[in-house]
């Protein structure tokens, strides 16, 4: 037996759809007299609106999409998480999409759920600046670690975080930086590189990049080969999983973390405090980004059409084993 609609709402409360449809969807263009009505006689009758309808009376589907470039990497936890809370609150559904390191994957996924969501938030999205503004045009986007003029977006200060790595090797005694870097269409690869290399500079270390390498702990194999080879006694990969993969080469290499090569990598993922020797590592409350993303994303309606907010929240130095005194 099929159940009640909202045109047997509307009858019973003396009301038109059209009033039973914003009671549930927009209550602020009701009178709260008459909301408290409706929603009297819905609880009565056993009515519960249709989502799918909802929609296509509101334009709104309570529901965001979180792209990831990588659902594996434990980085994007307490991103997810964030996101996931402050969607919540405002009673909307995170869909959350893996897209795999492929720019390709990520515009195909992208595409398919545009008309059946009310935004985006892009985590390291790998798309050419051109695509991004294209989705911008579609739906609101917003942006984490990674900015692009005219978008919102959420990163954290990597530019002081590098700068605060740079000192600390370079108070160890350390002369010689490699950095292993990640994916070639990662804007905080590039970003990370830029930074590093400027404060390198100025505090007369000799830096060099190497790579990219897929930031996965498989690849840090090929990673701490390259380093060897280079002969630096510093080295800042892209991210935690490289960074664990590199000192994990180099214990089967024989080559000792501290004493002989320091190791750095960012994100703080759990794995950094447990692996060994522990991992000097960049992190920040990635938490507060999801979180912050998502409050970005539901208030666009509200703000200008050429208002982009641009959040940065502040990085922290965690100091463990793996880094020390240059021998």
């Amino acid at each position: 037996m099929a159940g009640p609609t909202i045109y047997d709402v509307a009858t019973a409360a003396g009301v038109a759809t059209s009033t039973v449809s914003r009671a549930f969807t927009n209550p602020g263009r009701v009178s709260a007299t008459t909301r408290d009505r409706v929603l009297a006689v819905a609880a009565e009758l056993g009515y519960r609106p249709n989502p799918h309808a909802r929609a296509l009376l509101s334009g709104r589907h309570h529901t965001v999409a979180m792209v990831v470039s990588d659902i594996t990497n434990p980085h994007y936890f307490e991103l997810i998480r964030g996101a996931e809370m402050r969607a919540r609150i405002s009673e909307y559904t995170l869909l959350l999409v893996n897209a795999e390191e492929s720019p390709r994957v990520e515009w195909e996924q992208i595409q398919r759920l545009s008309p059946a969501v009310d935004g985006f938030v892009l985590a390291a999205s790998r798309l050419p600046d051109e695509n991004l503004r294209q989705v911008a045009a579609q739906r609101p986007v917003v942006l984490m670690s990674r900015e692009l003029p005219g978008l919102a977006s959420v990163v954290l200060d990597h530019g002081e975080g590098c700068r605060q790595v740079v000192a600390h090797l370079a108070s160890l005694g350390h002369r010689e930086l490699l950095y292993l870097a990640g994916p070639r269409n990662s804007w905080m690869a590039g970003t990370r590189w830029t930074v590093l290399r400027s404060a390198a500079e100025q505090a007369g270390m000799t830096v060099r990049r190497s790579g990219p390498f897929t930031p996965k702990v498989a690849q840090g194999g090929a990673a701490a080969d390259a380093a060897v080879n280079d002969g630096a006694t510093a080295i800042v990969a892209h991210n935690d999983l490289l960074a664990i993969g590199v000192m994990q080469r180099l214990a089967q290499r024989g080559i000792r973390v501290p004493e002989e090569v320091s190791v750095v990598g960012f994100d703080d993922i759990f794995a950094a405090d447990v692996c060994t020797p522990r991992l000097t590592t960049l992190g920040g409350a990635h938490v507060d980004v999801g979180r912050a993303a998502v409050e970005l994303l539901l208030t666009a309606g509200s703000r200008p059409p050429d208002d982009a907010p641009r959040i940065t929240l502040p990085t922290q130095l965690v100091l463990r084993d793996s880094t020390g005194q240059r021998q």
